[in-house]
């Protein structure tokens, strides 16, 4: 019986993952999600490029992405002190506000087509 209970649990953990990622996925696809990570990584290349150069105002080149795709950016406080772990919360806050931002484009224009008469 046990056995019967432990496949049940886990085709109902897979089922809502997979409409985790559906929804997801949905979100995403949303132009403004798209524009939206376009941005970032342009934010981020630029980022990057200007604090390889020998310049004075490449100490802050950093923060402008952290704050471009803040809350969720600000993660990189709490995470192990590496270079890499400014790109992991970069990519995260990033993909975070993009699907917000695909949600709420989604929902406000599936609300516009139902208000017409």
């Amino acid at each position: 019986m046990s056995t019967t209970r432990q496949e049940t649990t886990t085709m109902t953990d897979t089922g809502s993952s997979n409409r985790a990622l559906r929804g997801l996925r949905h979100a995403l696809s949303s132009v403004f999600a798209r524009l939206y990570l376009a941005v970032c990584v342009v934010l981020t290349g630029w980022a990057v490029v200007v604090s390889l150069g020998d310049n004075p105002d490449a100490s802050f080149a950093g923060v402008v992405p952290l704050i471009a795709t803040a809350p969720l950016s600000l993660i990189v406080i709490v995470l192990p002190d590496h270079a890499s772990m400014i790109f992991v919360a970069i990519g995260l806050g990033a993909l975070a506000n993009a699907a917000v931002i695909g949600w709420c484009a989604r929902a406000l224009s599936r609300g516009r087509a139902g208000s017409r008469p």
